[in-house]
Protein backbone atom coordinates (compact mmCIF):
# COMPACT_ATOMS: atom_id res chain seq x y z
CA UNK A 1 0.00 0.00 0.00
CA UNK A 2 1.33 3.45 -0.86
CA UNK A 3 1.91 6.03 1.84
CA UNK A 4 -0.57 8.32 0.13
CA UNK A 5 -3.31 5.80 0.76
CA UNK A 6 -2.83 6.29 4.51
CA UNK A 7 -4.87 9.36 5.56
CA UNK A 8 -3.53 9.15 9.14
CA UNK A 9 -0.19 10.76 8.30
CA UNK A 10 0.85 13.56 10.67
CA UNK A 11 0.83 16.67 8.49
CA UNK A 12 2.94 19.81 8.93
CA UNK A 13 1.26 22.57 10.92
CA UNK A 14 -0.60 25.37 9.17
CA UNK A 15 2.22 27.72 10.17
CA UNK A 16 5.00 25.53 8.75
CA UNK A 17 7.45 27.33 6.48
CA UNK A 18 7.80 26.46 2.81
CA UNK A 19 11.12 24.79 3.56
CA UNK A 20 9.57 22.72 6.35
CA UNK A 21 6.76 21.56 4.07
CA UNK A 22 9.28 20.41 1.48
CA UNK A 23 11.46 18.70 4.10
CA UNK A 24 8.40 16.86 5.40
CA UNK A 25 7.44 15.74 1.91
CA UNK A 26 10.91 14.48 1.06
CA UNK A 27 11.23 12.59 4.36
CA UNK A 28 7.79 10.97 4.19
CA UNK A 29 7.48 10.15 0.48
CA UNK A 30 11.09 9.81 -0.63
CA UNK A 31 11.32 8.88 -4.32
CA UNK A 32 7.51 8.78 -4.56
CA UNK A 33 7.18 12.58 -4.52
CA UNK A 34 7.51 14.77 -7.61
CA UNK A 35 7.62 18.50 -8.28
CA UNK A 36 5.25 19.55 -11.04
CA UNK A 37 6.11 22.91 -12.56
CA UNK A 38 5.05 24.98 -15.53
CA UNK A 39 8.23 27.06 -15.01
CA UNK A 40 6.34 30.07 -13.71
CA UNK A 41 7.75 32.20 -10.89
CA UNK A 42 6.36 30.13 -8.01
CA UNK A 43 7.49 26.90 -9.60
CA UNK A 44 11.00 28.27 -10.01
CA UNK A 45 11.09 29.23 -6.32
CA UNK A 46 10.11 25.67 -5.40
CA UNK A 47 12.73 24.14 -7.70
CA UNK A 48 15.44 26.40 -6.26
CA UNK A 49 14.36 25.80 -2.66
CA UNK A 50 14.09 22.04 -3.17
CA UNK A 51 17.52 21.90 -4.80
CA UNK A 52 18.98 23.58 -1.70
CA UNK A 53 17.38 20.91 0.48
CA UNK A 54 17.96 17.84 -1.66
CA UNK A 55 20.56 18.79 -4.25
CA UNK A 56 20.00 17.38 -7.73
CA UNK A 57 18.28 14.30 -6.32
CA UNK A 58 14.85 15.63 -7.25
CA UNK A 59 12.01 14.31 -9.36
CA UNK A 60 10.81 17.29 -11.41
CA UNK A 61 8.40 17.15 -14.31
CA UNK A 62 6.56 19.56 -16.58
CA UNK A 63 3.78 19.13 -19.10
CA UNK A 64 4.47 20.10 -22.70
CA UNK A 65 1.04 20.74 -24.17
CA UNK A 66 2.39 21.16 -27.68
CA UNK A 67 1.44 24.85 -27.61
CA UNK A 68 3.99 26.25 -25.17
CA UNK A 69 5.91 29.49 -25.82
CA UNK A 70 9.47 29.13 -27.06
CA UNK A 71 10.61 30.88 -23.88
CA UNK A 72 9.26 28.02 -21.76
CA UNK A 73 11.38 25.48 -23.62
CA UNK A 74 14.40 27.75 -23.25
CA UNK A 75 13.87 27.97 -19.49
CA UNK A 76 13.77 24.18 -19.20
CA UNK A 77 17.29 24.14 -20.62
CA UNK A 78 18.43 26.86 -18.20
CA UNK A 79 17.06 24.92 -15.22
CA UNK A 80 18.79 21.72 -16.28
CA UNK A 81 22.08 23.61 -16.62
CA UNK A 82 21.78 25.62 -13.40
CA UNK A 83 20.62 22.86 -11.04
CA UNK A 84 21.79 19.67 -12.72
CA UNK A 85 18.20 18.44 -12.63
CA UNK A 86 16.78 16.27 -15.37
CA UNK A 87 13.30 17.70 -15.90
CA UNK A 88 10.95 15.03 -17.24
CA UNK A 89 8.78 16.42 -20.03
CA UNK A 90 5.30 14.86 -20.12
CA UNK A 91 3.33 15.02 -23.38
CA UNK A 92 -0.34 14.44 -24.17
CA UNK A 93 -1.51 11.34 -25.98
CA UNK A 94 -1.03 11.91 -29.73
CA UNK A 95 -4.21 10.06 -30.69
CA UNK A 96 -6.29 12.15 -28.28
CA UNK A 97 -4.84 15.41 -29.58
CA UNK A 98 -5.30 14.31 -33.19
CA UNK A 99 -8.90 13.27 -32.51
CA UNK A 100 -9.68 16.61 -30.88
CA UNK A 101 -8.01 18.73 -33.55
CA UNK A 102 -9.51 16.80 -36.47
CA UNK A 103 -13.00 17.19 -35.00
CA UNK A 104 -12.83 20.76 -33.68
CA UNK A 105 -9.77 22.42 -35.27
CA UNK A 106 -6.46 23.51 -33.71
CA UNK A 107 -7.86 26.67 -32.08
CA UNK A 108 -11.08 25.20 -30.67
CA UNK A 109 -10.39 26.92 -27.35
CA UNK A 110 -11.80 30.16 -28.80
CA UNK A 111 -15.17 28.60 -29.68
CA UNK A 112 -16.51 28.08 -26.16
CA UNK A 113 -15.41 27.67 -22.55
CA UNK A 114 -16.33 23.98 -22.71
CA UNK A 115 -14.11 23.40 -25.73
CA UNK A 116 -11.30 25.34 -24.10
CA UNK A 117 -11.57 23.21 -20.97
CA UNK A 118 -11.58 20.07 -23.12
CA UNK A 119 -8.39 21.26 -24.83
CA UNK A 120 -6.80 21.77 -21.41
CA UNK A 121 -8.07 18.36 -20.29
CA UNK A 122 -6.46 16.52 -23.19
CA UNK A 123 -3.25 18.54 -23.36
CA UNK A 124 -2.64 19.02 -19.62
CA UNK A 125 -4.96 17.25 -17.19
CA UNK A 126 -4.93 13.73 -18.63
CA UNK A 127 -1.12 13.63 -19.05
CA UNK A 128 -0.84 14.78 -15.42
CA UNK A 129 -3.24 12.08 -14.24
CA UNK A 130 -1.13 9.42 -15.94
CA UNK A 131 2.03 10.75 -14.29
CA UNK A 132 0.45 10.94 -10.82
CA UNK A 133 -0.25 7.20 -10.91
CA UNK A 134 3.50 6.78 -10.38
CA UNK A 135 3.59 9.01 -7.29
CA UNK A 136 2.28 9.28 -3.75
CA UNK A 137 2.63 13.06 -3.56
CA UNK A 138 3.18 16.04 -5.82
CA UNK A 139 4.42 19.58 -5.18
CA UNK A 140 2.96 22.61 -6.96
CA UNK A 141 3.30 26.39 -6.80
CA UNK A 142 -0.28 27.36 -5.95
CA UNK A 143 -0.75 30.49 -3.83
CA UNK A 144 -3.94 31.67 -2.14
CA UNK A 145 -3.46 35.15 -3.53
CA UNK A 146 -3.46 34.06 -7.17
CA UNK A 147 -7.24 33.99 -7.60
CA UNK A 148 -10.56 33.60 -5.80
CA UNK A 149 -10.67 29.90 -6.70
CA UNK A 150 -7.40 29.35 -4.83
CA UNK A 151 -8.14 31.21 -1.59
CA UNK A 152 -8.60 28.01 0.42
CA UNK A 153 -5.44 26.23 -0.76
CA UNK A 154 -3.85 24.15 2.02
CA UNK A 155 -0.11 23.71 2.37
CA UNK A 156 -0.60 19.93 2.50
CA UNK A 157 -3.76 17.94 1.84
CA UNK A 158 -4.97 14.68 0.38
CA UNK A 159 -5.78 15.63 -3.19
CA UNK A 160 -9.53 15.13 -3.68
CA UNK A 161 -9.22 15.49 -7.43
CA UNK A 162 -6.54 12.83 -7.64
CA UNK A 163 -7.62 10.31 -5.01
CA UNK A 164 -4.87 8.74 -2.94
CA UNK A 165 -2.21 11.35 -3.74
CA UNK A 166 -1.04 14.11 -1.43
CA UNK A 167 -0.71 17.64 -2.78
CA UNK A 168 1.89 19.98 -1.31
CA UNK A 169 1.63 23.74 -1.85
CA UNK A 170 4.61 25.10 0.12
CA UNK A 171 4.03 28.69 -1.07
CA UNK A 172 0.30 28.75 -0.32
CA UNK A 173 0.62 31.68 2.11
CA UNK A 174 3.23 33.63 0.14
CA UNK A 175 2.50 36.95 -1.55
CA UNK A 176 3.60 37.80 -5.07
CA UNK A 177 6.13 40.22 -3.56
CA UNK A 178 7.65 37.42 -1.48
CA UNK A 179 7.99 35.22 -4.56
CA UNK A 180 9.90 37.89 -6.48
CA UNK A 181 11.98 38.86 -3.46
CA UNK A 182 13.16 35.24 -3.27
CA UNK A 183 13.86 35.10 -7.02
CA UNK A 184 15.98 38.26 -6.88
CA UNK A 185 17.65 37.34 -3.60
CA UNK A 186 18.83 33.95 -4.87
CA UNK A 187 19.26 34.97 -8.52
CA UNK A 188 16.74 32.31 -9.60
CA UNK A 189 16.29 31.98 -13.38
CA UNK A 190 12.81 33.02 -14.45
CA UNK A 191 10.62 33.08 -17.53
CA UNK A 192 11.58 35.78 -20.07
CA UNK A 193 7.92 36.67 -20.70
CA UNK A 194 7.65 38.26 -17.24
CA UNK A 195 9.90 41.04 -18.53
CA UNK A 196 7.40 41.58 -21.37
CA UNK A 197 4.47 42.29 -19.04
CA UNK A 198 3.14 38.77 -18.53
CA UNK A 199 1.93 37.95 -15.02
CA UNK A 200 0.70 34.37 -15.59
CA UNK A 201 2.04 32.11 -18.32
CA UNK A 202 0.46 29.10 -19.99
CA UNK A 203 0.10 28.05 -23.62
CA UNK A 204 1.22 30.64 -26.18
CA UNK A 205 -2.17 31.25 -27.88
CA UNK A 206 -3.99 31.41 -24.55
CA UNK A 207 -1.77 33.89 -22.71
CA UNK A 208 -1.13 37.60 -23.12
CA UNK A 209 0.59 40.35 -21.17
CA UNK A 210 -1.49 42.23 -18.61
CA UNK A 211 -1.91 45.95 -17.98
CA UNK A 212 -1.52 47.88 -14.75
CA UNK A 213 -4.52 47.29 -12.53
CA UNK A 214 -5.52 44.00 -14.16
CA UNK A 215 -5.75 40.78 -12.16
CA UNK A 216 -2.62 38.65 -12.38
CA UNK A 217 -4.50 35.93 -14.28
CA UNK A 218 -6.37 38.34 -16.57
CA UNK A 219 -4.04 37.39 -19.41
CA UNK A 220 -5.19 33.78 -19.36
CA UNK A 221 -8.04 33.07 -21.85
CA UNK A 222 -8.76 36.81 -21.86
CA UNK A 223 -11.57 36.48 -24.43
CA UNK A 224 -13.71 34.55 -21.93
CA UNK A 225 -16.15 36.44 -19.72
CA UNK A 226 -17.46 35.24 -16.35
CA UNK A 227 -15.43 32.02 -16.58
CA UNK A 228 -13.02 30.58 -14.04
CA UNK A 229 -9.40 31.18 -15.03
CA UNK A 230 -8.53 27.54 -14.42
CA UNK A 231 -7.38 24.77 -16.77
CA UNK A 232 -8.79 21.88 -14.74
CA UNK A 233 -5.59 20.66 -13.09
CA UNK A 234 -6.50 22.23 -9.76
CA UNK A 235 -10.20 23.11 -10.15
CA UNK A 236 -12.61 20.92 -12.14
CA UNK A 237 -15.52 22.30 -14.18
CA UNK A 238 -19.00 21.77 -12.76
CA UNK A 239 -22.71 22.21 -13.50
CA UNK A 240 -23.97 22.66 -17.06
CA UNK A 241 -20.50 23.37 -18.36
CA UNK A 242 -19.28 20.09 -16.86
CA UNK A 243 -22.02 18.18 -18.67
CA UNK A 244 -21.23 19.82 -22.00
CA UNK A 245 -17.52 19.29 -21.40
CA UNK A 246 -18.07 15.58 -20.66
CA UNK A 247 -20.02 15.06 -23.89
CA UNK A 248 -17.33 16.76 -25.96
CA UNK A 249 -14.55 14.83 -24.26
CA UNK A 250 -16.30 11.47 -24.62
CA UNK A 251 -16.76 12.06 -28.35
CA UNK A 252 -13.04 12.76 -28.79
CA UNK A 253 -11.89 9.83 -26.62
CA UNK A 254 -14.15 7.39 -28.47
CA UNK A 255 -12.73 8.62 -31.75
CA UNK A 256 -9.16 8.40 -30.41
CA UNK A 257 -9.70 4.95 -28.92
Amino acid sequence: MSLAATPSLTLPSASASAEDVLKWGFSVFGPRIGICTSLQATGMVIVDMASRLAGSDLKVFTIDTGRLPTETHELIGKVRSRYGIEIEVISPDDSEVDGMVSRHGPDLFRDSVSKRRMCCEIRKVRPLQRKLRELDAWVVGLRRGQSETRQDVSKVALDEQHAGVYKLCPLAAWSNAEVWSYIRGYDVPYHDLYDQGYTSIGCAPCTRATSDGEDARAGRWWWETDASKECGIHVSPNGAMRREFDVLLDEVLVRAG
